[in-house]
């Protein structure tokens, strides 16, 4: 008998391999199992290739990541408050001992800091890095009774799940640090006319957070399509379309790691249209350009010419590329404005200017078209693009002004293109325009204040009281001139005197120290007291996926330029 240590000798494994994997004989059995042998050459054998990407695949991350976590708020002028027993209070110690914080009981005890939540959203495809705005909330285990002021210390952010333990006991389980998130809180009180004192401890920090882990996406094959080839022969189409220049190298973007799964690295040029680019790829072609394209462009234009079917024709041919462009083209000739917008826009994420004077139009004449056109007007390279935007900023439409101004700003020469002031936590500009004067305040993306065409001086002829310990009044001394104060306990008394420009009215406020959220405030109030004239908007931006009706009313809503003052928290809205 041999040893246990002992093994079979290497010609006999190499024969009993050979046998397994050939399967000419057996070991277990006298004959050939054919059945085996033809399960196996089926699981082998791939699948016949569909028409379009979207026939075998499903998009996999493009949802909206919900993050939160606990933070501190610093820098209250006395409105903070000691923080209750709880179980936001444990998670705040818990990060402050982690942070080597000393006594950060006692932080917690001053009434010049306060205990908060904080929210926020990832967007698909975010990359680390990438900001976004998140809210601020302080709940009542904090005593807050006001934030405005107040500085969020650093905050990390990650997927939280409540998991029950025992009867009446639970915990949270928690994802990696997602996102971190700190800045100068703008509270809802400072732009909401309402006296609701809620909405002293709630507010928002533009561009306050910061992604710390990228969000891949993903195609997921269907499971009558799950196999290696397939998985390859898509990766293979999408990166015929879609590739960039890493140094002197030539990348696509999909890579297919899995038999079922295909990953996808954002288009530079989608980098602002991430749910189109994703439509656009499920609507590639699978089978390398032929003979039969030319039939398929034919038959997409008759699509493209039925306002039924032109919405997803253009997008087919836009996911065809270059080929498609005399179809698209054609398409403008069109007398319906629907059916040449959706060629237009096509032609803008190919960087075609061919598509610009209809894109302007459709911005200029249709509400439901005017979000998707600013964006695709924002990310070409052409400098006709930003003509048109700029052409825009004098629209008699406010929120075709503010929405053309946005998409410059969104753009890498924004700020040489805008030339803006910064003034503290914010920034000032002013574009010229012989359209009605306007101040209009930003509560997303970019803390801004943006002065439309030319505004008339600040009508002062009273003291006015401002947030903060601000205090206005015209100057006694200096007829013509605003002497603006700010008193404050502990802190040195700074003055400023200026003249009745909005722009120099703005920046006094700044010069004794106030911020983004003092000065809306202040010209809140000021609006609403007659001392400014013209018109004050909060955060017009176009809404998006509004609808477009065929029968003659364009759009959902109108193109009214009131304002809401209660504008809501978007923080999808980049």
């Amino acid at each position: 008998m041999p040893k246990l240590s002992e093994k079979p000798q290497f010609p006999v494994l190499i024969l009993l391999l050979a046998c397994m994997t050939a399967g000419g004989c057996s070991i277990w059995r006298g004959k050939p199992d054919e059945d085996e042998n033809e399960a196996l050459k089926a699981l082998m054998q791939a699948p016949a290739p569909p028409d379009l990407v979207r026939e075998a695949a499903i998009p996999h991350g493009m949802n909206t990541l919900q993050i939160e976590g606990v933070g501190a708020v610093s820098s209250l002028a006395g409105t903070g408050g000691a923080a209750d027993p709880s179980l936001y209070r444990e998670q705040l110690l818990e990060e402050m001992k982690r942070r080597d914080v000393d006594n950060p009981n006692h932080f917690l005890e001053s009434p010049d800091t306060a205990l908060v939540r904080v929210v926020a959203a990832i967007p698909p495809g975010a990359r680390r890095g990438d900001p976004m705005d998140i809210k601020v909330l302080a709940p009542k285990e904090s005593r807050a009774s006001d934030l405005n002021g107040g500085w969020l210390l650093d905050t990390r952010l990650r997927q939280q799940i409540a998991v029950q333990k025992q009867l009446m006991q639970s915990s949270v389980r928690q994802s990696e640090v997602l996102a971190i998130g700190t800045g100068p809180i703008l509270t809802r009180a400072a732009y909401s006319a309402s006296m609701d004192e809620s909405n002293k401890i709630e507010g928002t920090i533009i561009s306050g957070g910061r992604v710390q882990t990228s969000r891949p996406l993903a195609l997921i094959l269907r499971p009558r399509y799950r196999h290696v080839a397939m998985a390859s022969a898509i990766a293979l189409a999408i990166n015929r379309r879609f590739f960039f220049f890493d140094g002197t190298t030539r990348k696509g973007i999909a890579e297919p790691l899995e038999d079922d799964y295909i990953e996808l690295e954002v288009h530079p040029r989608y980098r602002d249209s991430i749910g189109r680019m994703m439509t656009v790829i499920r609507a590639i072609g699978v089978e390398p350009e032929s003979s039969d394209t030319q039939k398929r462009l034919s038959n997409l234009a008759s699509r493209l010419a039925n306002p039924a079917t032109a919405a997803d024709a253009a997008i087919q041919l836009e996911a065809l590329g270059e080929s498609a462009v005399p179809t698209l083209i054609d398409g403008l000739k069109s007398t319906n404005p629907e059916l040449r917008f959706y060629a237009a826009e096509a032609l803008a994420y190919l960087d075609r200017v061919e598509g610009i004077e209809a894109l302007e139009d459709a911005i200029r004449e249709v509400a439901a078209f005017r979000a998707p056109g600013l964006v695709a007007l924002q990310g070409m390279k052409s400098q006709e693009s930003v003509d048109a935007l700029k052409r825009l900023t004098g629209e008699a439409s406010l929120e075709t002004r503010y929405g053309a101004f946005c998409s410059i700003r969104r753009r890498s020469d924004g700020p040489r293109q805008l030339n803006g002031q910064t003034l503290g936590s914010f920034w000032l500009y002013q574009v010229q325009t012989s359209a009605s004067p306007t101040v209009v305040v930003s509560l997303r993306e970019s803390p801004e204040v943006v002065l439309f065409g030319n505004l008339s001086n600040i009508q002062l002829t009273q003291f006015m009281r401002g947030p903060a310990g601000i205090m206005i009044k015209p100057d006694t001394d200096s007829p013509g001139q605003i002497r603006i104060s700010r008193f404050q306990a502990g802190e040195e008394d700074r003055i400023a005197v200026v003249n009745t420009s909005v722009p120099e009215f703005i920046a006094g406020l700044t010069a004794v120290g106030g911020g983004y959220g003092d000065v809306i405030e202040v010209l809140r109030l000021a609006k609403a007291k007659g001392y400014l004239t013209d018109q004050l908007a909060i955060d017009p931006l176009p809404a998006r996926m509004r609808t477009y009706y065929r029968d003659g009313d364009d759009s959902e809503g109108s193109d009214d330029d009131s304002q809401s003052d209660e504008p809501k928290f978007d923080p999808e809205a980049a």
